[in-house]
This record gives C-alpha cells, structure tokens and sequence, in this order.
C-alpha cells in the first residue's frame, strides 16, 4: 500500500506527462502480479462501488480524534473531501504496517460489504491504526467510491507498454472489454505477443465478446478548409447519442458502451437485429428514434434508457432506440482497422443493405463540392437534431484513442444566454475552499411582479482569477444559507451556453438545458439586461 500511495502522490502532484508515466513504469517495475493488476483497475478509472458513506467516515475519524460534530462538518467544508478530512482528523498510527496493495484490497476493503455497521466500524479503525498519512488518505478514497487521479488511459497505456516493451495498441486492446484484477490478468496483459493476441497490427483478440478500442475525434478549431481538398473526406452528421460497439462473432452478440459497460441487456431491439448480421464489428451511436419523422428523439428520452434493466413494454414503445451505424472494425473474424475507411464504408453499406434492419440504419454521407458548400448544410444542424458535423478523411485507419489529423467534430455554436448569479456552493477536490459551483436565473413575469427563476447550475468557464473574484463577491454578499448553499445578492450577470433546450415538467423552469457552462462573464451588464424565460422557451421551437 505504501508504493501505491507514494504513487498516488507522486501523480497528483506533477502536470508533466513524462513524469506521470516514469512514475508508474517504475511502479509497476517493482510491483507483484496481485498488486499490478489492482493498481491497472484503479488506475484505469474501475473502482469498486461505495462501501461507505463518507458522512459515516468522517463521523467515526472524528470521534477517534475527540473532535465535535460541528468542527468535523467545518473541517470537511474546508477541504471539500471526505477521504481527506477523515485523514486528516486521525491521531498518528500506532502499528504502521506495509501490507501489499492486494491484502489490503482483498483483505479488509472488499470483504466490508459483508459486514454490519459496527464490525466496518471495527475494521476500519484497525487499518487506519496501521497506515501512514498517504496510506490512510488513498485508503479512505477507495472506501468511498472516489479515488480518481489525474491519469489518463493513454498515459496508462504508455506506461505499460513501455514496462512491458509491447506496442501501445496491444495494450490498449487488451484492457478493453470485462477483466477482473488478478494476477493472471496482469501476467496475460503485459505478456508478449502470441498468436491470436493483439499485436501492433492489430491482429483479432480470442475472446469474443471483447471490443476494440475507440477512435476519438478533436474538435475543429480552424477553418475546414485548411483540411485540404474537400472530396478527400467524408462528411456525416454528429449525433448527440450514446457511443457504441456492436459485437457479433460465433454466434453471440455484445453491446459495449463507450465508458466499457455491457449494456447488451437494455437495447434489446437492437440486440434481436444483429441475429441477423454475419460475424463483423460495428461502430455506432445509440439513438432514441422517432421513426415516423426519421430522426432521433432528444437525448433526455434516451437517459430514460440509460441504467434501466427493467424494461417495460411501454418503455419500449415509446423510446425505441436503433445503432446507427458509421463504421466497420471487423468482418467475418478479420480485423479491418487498418483499412482505409472509404473501404470500410462500402462493406458498410453492403452489409446493412443486405441485413436492411430499421434497427442498425446506416449514418447518412453528407455531400458537397466545396467546404463553403458544406458549411451551408451544416446550418441545418438544429432542425435535424444533430450537433453538427463530423469531417473524416477517406484514407484513415481506424486509430486507437483521441488523435489530431484524421478525425474531426465540427460542431454548431452553442446556444447562448445572459443569466444572474443567485446561488452558490463550494467545490470538491482542490477547489474545496472555492465557491465555485454556481445555479443561474432567468426573469420570470408574474402576478407579484417579475422574478428571477432558476434554470441551470454551471462549474466550469472561469479562469482561476474570476473564480477568486466570484468567491469574494459570495463571502460578501451572501443573503442567505440553505445547508452548504448560500444565496447571494443578484447582481453578477454571465453569458451561458449550452448544447440542447427541452420542456421539463421536472424543473421549476419549465425548461432543461443540456451541458451548461459560463462562457463569459458580462461586466457590461447589468441584472435588468439579464435575458427572460421566455427567451429560453422560445429556443425550444427555433
């Protein structure tokens, strides 16, 4: 636990990639098979669910410590972390103990569930009598369901490969899909490549329910035609869906989720159409379809599917949802990644003519002779119920991960509006002593007069300067508490946007806005420049 926990620290304290991955190359140099394979799991974003509450932990390091309710609750307030403010309280150990990683994993955090309050109680206070500071901290953050580091896949996976001397590709594939961390796993993913494994060029994996890594796109920052020539690249609509890989090999079918969930169980519909498909892999996006106007339903319908296992036959009914399709990865057991995607498409195309499945519809080809051309279709955007376009060249590969060059989203402007500060709350993590979580008003006319109206909550868009100014401004001008939320004197007016506007019955708007954030702070405004409501509703039929 204690590699671990230096490694921990070692990575939130440092930007600099080369650091981050010298970091966990030397980790995982040093570390046993058993506690390779956990620090993979934690690292690469898996985590056990909650075993605690963090109230509960917070709760119980407090009265280790003899410290009152009220000065923990401040404590915790103050940092903005439980995991934290529990270490923080704690007394010295007394019986500091190195266990390895996997004992402590496997020992003590797993078997928690299993037990009632009072033996967790027990457990917990024996391990944090035998870690250190670092150790107690990571500890609690397991326990907790929230241990995150500033890590990302690919850096992982350059660490590894660089540890293994593997490609970065055979790594890549090979953490992808269902993998439990043992040290059989761990041997297998950092083993050389053998037959039927993936390598460098991309030869198939055995397990047939495995999928392939994705390919990401960047947004596009500059004028498109600094691409080149507009007939080397293929145009499609962006779908605001759900990111996934159908899988159908030997028989079986799978359906992989972008953030690695099987989440072949809660689309049955799509499922039950590729019983039909010969052995491929296919690339898409999960829509809620309209099937009478041919176009998908708003992304909230979708969340009515999203985490639902039971499925009503109304639900089903009235929220159908399709893959649409955009790409071919494997066909009939071999892998086609590297083929160019004008071939991949037309084996696409192909395929679901063949199959002609109004479940797995194939992406429409956008076409024009020039980039302004093109430019021109993209402003039918909005009434398509798209986010614009993606632009992809003719001769890519399928690549691994987020690359620059051949892959780019091309997005319409956000949605924007003028709206007033009136509440605000503080962040978590090394914001914990910011207010920095913001909800925003709209002007409402009504029988008393005009009012302001909450519609949306922000937390990103300022630079760390206007944060400070804002966290000044709530400390000074705070009228009143609710909890940890303080309204405040409404008077700081931001520009906001935001993707998609839909009618809610759930918010006291009447309106719910998709991915809110602050674009720009209007210091030229005041709160009666602030936009109305009904400029908001009016978004909604525009």
């Amino acid at each position: 636990m204690r590699n671990f926990s230096n490694l921990y620290a070692t990575l939130d304290a440092t930007t600099r990639t080369n650091d981050k991955i010298a970091a966990m190359r030397g980790y995982f140099d040093a570390a046993s098979p058993a506690d390779a394979a956990w620090a993979v799991y934690f690292l690469s974003g898996r985590r056990p669910k909650r075993l605690l509450s963090p109230l509960l932990l917070r709760r119980w390091a407090a009265e280790l410590a003899g410290v009152p309710e009220w000065l923990q609750e401040e404590a915790y307030h103050a940092v903005g972390d439980s995991a934290e403010a529990a270490a923080l309280l704690l007394p010295d150990a007394s019986q500091a103990a190195d266990r390895p990683l996997s004992a402590w994993v496997e020992g003590v955090i797993l078997p928690l569930r299993e037990k009632d309050e009072a033996a967790q109680r027990a457990a917990v206070l024996a391990a944090w009598d035998q870690l250190d500071d670092p150790g107690r901290y990571v500890f609690n953050k397991l326990l907790t369901g929230g241990f995150r580091v500033g890590v990302s896949q690919r850096l992982l996976m350059r660490a590894l490969a660089d540890a293994a001397g593997l490609p970065q590709a055979t790594i890549a594939q090979r953490l992808m899909g269902a993998w439990e961390p043992t040290p059989a796993f761990y041997a297998a993913l950092v083993a050389p490549d053998t037959p039927g494994e993936p390598d460098a060029d991309g030869a198939l994996a055995t397990d047939p329910g495995r999928p392939y890594p994705f390919f990401l796109a960047y947004p596009l920052e500059s004028d498109p035609a600094t691409l080149g020539d507009v007939a080397e690249w293929q145009a499609e609509w962006k779908w605001d869906g759900i990111r996934a890989q159908l899988i159908r090999r030997g028989g079986q079918t799978f359906l992989w989720s972008r953030g690695e969930e099987l989440v072949t169980d809660r689309y049955p519909e799509v499922v039950a159409a590729a019983e039909a498909l010969p052995d491929c892999v296919l690339d898409g996006e999960l829509l809620a379809w309209e099937f009478a106007a041919g176009r998908p339903q708003p992304f909230a319908a979708l969340q009515q599917r999203i985490g639902r296992k039971n499925l009503s036959r109304k639900l089903l009914d009235e929220t159908p949802v399709v893959l649409l399709v955009y790409d071919l990865l494997e066909w009939q057991g071999e892998d086609w990644r590297q083929r160019p995607l004008a071939e991949r498409r037309a084996q696409l195309e192909a395929l679901l003519a063949a199959t002609a499945s109004e479940w797995l519809p194939i992406s429409t080809v956008v076409t024009a002779d020039s980039w302004d051309a093109l430019a021109s279709l993209r402003e039918e955007s909005r009434g398509r119920g798209v986010e614009g376009l993606m632009l992809k060249r003719l001769s890519s590969p399928y690549r691994v991960g987020r690359r620059r060059g051949d892959w780019w989203k091309w997005k319409i402007d956000p949605y924007t509006i003028d709206a007033v500060l009136i509440y605000a709350q503080r962040g978590s993590g090394r914001r914990a002593g910011l207010y920095t979580d913001y909800t925003f008003a709209l002007w409402r006319d009504g029988e008393d007069g005009r009012e302001l109206v909450p519609f949306a909550k922000a937390y990103s868009g300022l630079t760390d300067a206007e944060i400070a100014e804002v966290d000044r401004f709530v400390r000074a001008n705070t009228e009143d508490r609710f909890g940890p939320v303080r309204a405040v004197r409404p008077e700081l007016v931001m520009e906001m946007a935001f993707e998609s506007i839909q009618a809610s019955t759930r918010h006291k708007s009447g309106v719910a806005v998709r991915f809110p954030r602050i674009l720009r702070w209007r210091r030229d405004k005041g709160i009666d420049d602030a936009d109305a409501l009904e400029t908001l509703r009016a978004m909604i039929a525009a």
